[in-house]
């Protein structure tokens, strides 16, 4: 049970690397499924999901699109989108 994931920030952190891989190997439908899961947990989780989501699967969703300059900003969903839009503005980027 070594690789037995421990705690929702793993988990996300996890989420965020199938979804990635996704989108390097053109699979954009299963990305967008990703994406839209990742949504529903946003909305309806519980605080430490709603957290996770937020700090560790968009954080490394969207920094890795912004070190390949992918453009699939318009994949997220709506609340994901809002969420991204406001750590950008958090960042001061």
């Amino acid at each position: 049970m070594k690789n037995q994931v421990t705690s929702i920030y793993k988990q996300a952190e996890r989420f965020a690397e199938i979804t990635k891989k996704s989108i390097i190997s053109g699979n954009i439908v299963r990305a967008k499924k990703c994406l839209a899961l990742a949504e529903r947990l946003f909305i309806n989780g519980s605080f430490e999901t709603k957290n996770a989501i937020s700090n560790v699967y968009i954080f490394s969703v969207s920094s890795f699109m912004e070190m390949r300059h992918c453009n699939i900003s318009h994949l997220f969903p709506q609340s994901l989108k809002a969420e991204y839009i406001k750590q950008i503005n958090t960042s001061g980027v």
